[in-house]
């Protein structure tokens, strides 16, 4: 047998997993082979949304089941023994271990972080480490005592249908445990909405009560819907020793005990049911979107746990608070393992996004009213201009919410009329607006359900019992959901595919919470991207350090026409700029005043509050009759890194492209060395050059050398119909067989139409014209001899399009 001939998958078979096994792995519960670790990056093109192809770690060894301890990367024979070691360690990075292996067949190359005095080693077949030799280096690393041993052990939850912890999920639960079994009271988790925070918190809460490490546990959660998510979705298997507290009554027959906030206390003495227990009754206290409540000194939320305070404590959050007035950190400290959006999304378990800017000329330009002028109820309007922050919360244009529900459902009807939709409004006064404008808007599909859209607020007992419907994936109404506050968080709506903003949001933890609503994907449906259409600026907000990317300066330019004396200081004001060049609030992320988002503001004591138009001590004004209109709408993308693109397509376009190419040779050069051009174009767009975009700018009949060589170098472009014509004009073809000229010449139709993508997919011989000549196996046989002379024409007719005199000067 000649080893350099065998593939790696027969290295593996034949030669690795003996070698562990025969050092005493258990093949069944210690060794899983092809273990995939990401789900791949989802690509939008347009309106679809594809995933980059990832590769799986070869062999991952486990001490027990969802307890990693090694990677090993196979390479085949004719590679160097540890080609493979750079693989490894991303794998191995991802799952927090520190033993690499890499193999050709030979022997291993073992990379030992323990081992700070020989890093890597040369390990025979022979000699692979035993089970026990790598688990005892491993608790030596991390540090374990004994009395952790078995906590840090206790098996996960197996519901037997092979659901396995994704690496990150395995990250924080087994960080989380080895803290708490370390001793640590207080521990904070952050993950990103979507990322399956309640599924960790069930593991994490099965394995110390199995334990008998926590053996009464309380789980916090400030809404009802996530409480009953909870109880009856990931936390189902704890069956009957589990309860949620009603009435105000803590029965202490229960070990696992399910609550809201509000539940437990309240500004009454007789509302604090909390009390009804001793302050040690619990030992284990996790605490849901602990942002929110628990986060402030003088919130009464924190009073339940202050009086609990000899529990552990475990905080869960998608968005950390730290303000000058409130820390998450400050209570729970330092996070002991963090998993942001921007790892979620390269990763492919979130949805990446694409956003919508509507531009209104009132907003940029406000509305003065005219002197004297009363409004709709006979209110005499106070003489100021009113601006971006005003409208719909002090003052209400119908125009203007007539234009936003006309831009809503213009955008439905050219996507898809029934993707699940979220409108996110001030107040609840505007949610009812913003519903009924909806529903004139969209009689045809009233006609067919009159639950197509639904008001879903605070107040609504109608709205808020259509929710589970909202989220439900098999139920398809209702579709547009009007809301202000009830649905900014914990609402695990899969299928959202649009978030509308006609929102003021000035708070970055209220705005991932809310951008969080589109961010989970669902393949099942076809989930695997949403929309963001920004009305309000909000989207500004990805530009600040805080979100996940480094800041970038975001300038508004209206149109020069609307620039004037009157409102330049206006326009000044929108891009941040005070008259001592600092920076303006209302771009900010100050925190907003009042409700969840306040340092010490609590809600109404009910499930979750809106408030209405008046509640807040101003008199909100209604007029009509004023112009509005769009002064802009335009998509705005996000580069390789999911940092939103503010410059100009071209510029960003011609930055990415020279750090590969610095100059126009070394471009076509690799362009015609490179037997498949799609392998560049895609190379290209997984550096963040947004074809569709970029096309969209340029030339949509431009081809993507044209696009690059007319852009980035400054050379000028032919249209691909040029390009076809110049080669049909050299007649190069009649070197080749009738039926192969045939071929030939409707490729080069093909490619005038939609370019070199199409005639290098061997799929375009099954469609029109081509498939009149014959099928594809006999197109090749008969018209070439054959799938090598068949490519060798296709690389040819390249050849030939992209000429050097075919190009004009």
């Amino acid at each position: 047998m000649d080893k350099k001939q065998l593939s790696e998958t027969d290295i593996i078979t034949k030669f690795i997993l003996p070698a562990v096994e025969q050092a005493g792995w258990d093949s069944m519960t210690q060794v899983r082979q092809e273990v995939k670790l990401r789900d791949g990056k989802v690509i939008v093109r347009g309106q679809m949304g594809v995933r980059k192809t990832v590769k799986s770690a070869d062999i991952v060894l486990y001490h027990k089941p969802n307890m990693p301890l090694a990677v090993i990367e196979a390479k085949a024979n004719k590679h160097e023994i540890g080609k493979g070691m750079q693989q490894g360690m991303d794998y191995a990075r991802l799952l927090d271990v520190p033993f690499i292996f890499a193999s050709n067949g030979d022997g291993f190359i073992f990379h030992d972080k323990t081992n700070p005095q020989q890093l890597e080693s040369e390990v025979s077949l022979e000699d692979f480490p035993t089970p026990e030799t790598l688990w005892q280096k491993y608790c030596q690393w991390k540090g374990f005592s004994e009395a952790q041993l078995p906590i840090i052990t206790q098996d996960y939850y197996d519901d037997g249908s092979g659901k396995s912890p994704r690496y990150y999920q395995l990250q924080a639960i087994n960080k989380t445990i080895e803290a708490v079994s370390a001793g640590q009271d207080r521990v904070l988790l952050v993950m990103a909405t979507g990322t399956g925070k309640t599924y960790t918190a069930f593991q994490i809460i099965w394995r110390l009560w199995k334990a008998r490490q926590k053996k009464r546990i309380l789980f916090l959660a400030d809404r009802n819907i996530l409480v009953d998510q909870t109880r009856i979705n990931d936390f189902q298997p704890f069956g009957q020793v589990m309860t949620k507290i009603t009435g105000r009554t803590v029965d202490p027959a229960y070990e696992i005990h399910l609550a809201l906030y509000q539940a437990l206390t309240g500004p009454e003495e007789y509302q604090k049911a909390y009390k009804q227990v001793d302050p040690d009754f619990f030992d284990l206290i996790v605490i849901d979107e602990c942002h929110r409540g628990s986060a402030a000194e003088d919130s009464a939320w924190r009073e339940i746990l202050e009086y609990f305070n000899s529990a552990t404590q475990i905080g869960l959050t998608a968005t950390p608070k730290e303000t000058d007035t409130v820390s998450n950190t400050d209570y729970f400290g330092d996070p002991v393992y963090t998993y942001s959006l921007k790892e979620g999304i390269e990763d492919g378990f979130l949805a990446p996004y694409k956003v919508v800017r509507v531009d209104l000329n009132i907003d940029l330009q406000g509305w003065r009213p005219e002197k004297g002028q009363l409004d709709k109820n006979g209110q005499q309007i106070d003489d100021r201009i009113y601006n971006i922050k005003d409208f719909d919360r002090t003052i209400v244009i119908d125009e203007r919410t007539q234009l936003v529900a006309e831009t809503i459902t213009a955008y439905l009807k050219r996507t898809d009329p029934m993707a699940k939709t979220i409108v996110f409004c001030n107040d609840i006064d505007h949610a009812e607006r913003m519903r009924r404008a909806l529903v004139n808007l969209n009689p045809e599909q009233i006609a067919k359900n009159d639950k197509y859209v639904m008001k879903i607020t605070g107040d609504d007992e109608i709205g808020k019992a259509q929710l589970d419907n909202f989220i439900n994936p098999k139920k398809p109404y209702p579709v547009i959901a009007t809301t202000s506050e009830l649905m900014t968080t914990g609402v695990d709506a899969k299928t959202c595919k649009l978030v509308v903003l006609d929102q003021n949001i000035q708070s970055m933890t209220k705005f991932k919470q809310i951008i969080g609503r589109g961010t989970r994907i669902d393949d099942r449906y076809n989930k695997l991207w949403f929309t963001i259409l920004d009305f309000k600026k909000a989207t500004e907000l990805f530009a600040d350090e805080r979100f996940d990317g480094i800041p970038e300066k975001v300038l508004v330019t209206p149109p020069e026409d609307i620039i004037d004396e009157e409102n330049e200081e206006f326009i000044d004001e929108l891009n941040g700029v005070e008259e001592d060049g600092g920076p303006e609030g209302e771009t900010g992320i100050e925190e907003e005043p009042g409700g969840y988002d306040a340092g010490g503001g609590e809600p109404d004591w009910g499930d979750g509050g809106d408030t209405g138009g008046e509640e807040g001590g101003f008199i909100k004004y209604q007029v009509s009759g004023v112009t509005v209109k769009k002064l802009d709408e335009r998509v705005q993308y996000y580069d390789a890194d999911g940092k939103l693109v503010t410059e100009s397509f071209n510029d960003y376009t011609r930055k990415t492209v020279k750090k590969h190419f610095a100059s126009l040779d070394d471009f076509v050069r690799k362009w015609k060395d490179t037997e498949r051009k799609q392998i560049i174009i895609d190379e290209l767009a997984s550096e963040g050059v947004i074809w569709e975009a970029f096309a969209e700018d340029v030339g949509k009949d431009l081809d993507p050398f044209d696009l690059i060589c007319h852009v980035v170098y400054d050379q000028p472009p032919l249209t691909r119909k040029e390009r076809a014509n110049n080669v049909k004009k050299r007649n190069y073809f009649t070197k080749y067989s009738d039926t192969a000229q045939k071929v030939l010449d409707a490729l080069l139709d093909k490619y005038a139409d939609a370019g070199v993508q199409e005639i290098e997919n061997v799929n375009v011989l099954k469609v029109k014209p081509l498939d009149q000549i014959g099928s594809p196996l006999e197109i090749v046989k008969k018209g070439f001899g054959g799938k090598p002379a068949y490519q060798q024409a296709i690389s040819e007719l390249e050849d030939e399009l992209y000429r050097d005199d075919s190009q004009s000067a």
